[in-house]
């Protein structure tokens, strides 16, 4: 496999990601900042964080098929939440449950950046993907 996940001795040990990706793979995957559109171009779940997350975890999942790779080839994730607060958390969170239920979503090495605003309104969420691959 040539992704490796750790959180190393003497740092916080998240959940939800991972600290460090140790990648050793040749192949390099870059996913552009998806949000919650369905195939058609619309938006999915306008005004509902839990859904828009999870339709946007789906989409990384079809870009990174369509690319020979899965969730467990994922090094970084960048993910973008309009007007985040921490009180935002459990629908964040729900919305990745939601998306693992039918995905194999690996907890990696990502960064949540708060933003006032995304392209469009009524997308409250953007998640960027880089994986590595044989």
């Amino acid at each position: 496999m040539p992704v490796t996940l750790m959180n190393p001795e003497g740092m916080m040990k998240p959940d939800v990601y991972r600290q460090v990706a140790v990648a050793t793979g040749s192949r390099q995957v870059h996913i552009a900042g998806q949000v919650a559109y369905d195939a058609d171009g619309q938006l999915v779940a306008r005004g509902d964080l839990a859904g828009q997350v999870a339709q946007a975890y789906r989409n990384v999942a079809i870009a990174l098929a369509a690319a020979g790779a899965t969730f467990n080839d994922v090094v970084r994730l960048t993910i973008y939440v309009v007007d985040w607060k921490l009180e935002r958390m459990p629908d964040f969170l729900a919305g990745i449950e939601q998306a693992s239920k039918g995905l194999n979503i690996v907890p990696t090495p990502a960064s949540l950046i708060g933003v006032a605003a995304l392209f469009e309104p009524g997308v409250l969420v953007e998640i960027e993907a880089t994986a590595v691959v044989d």
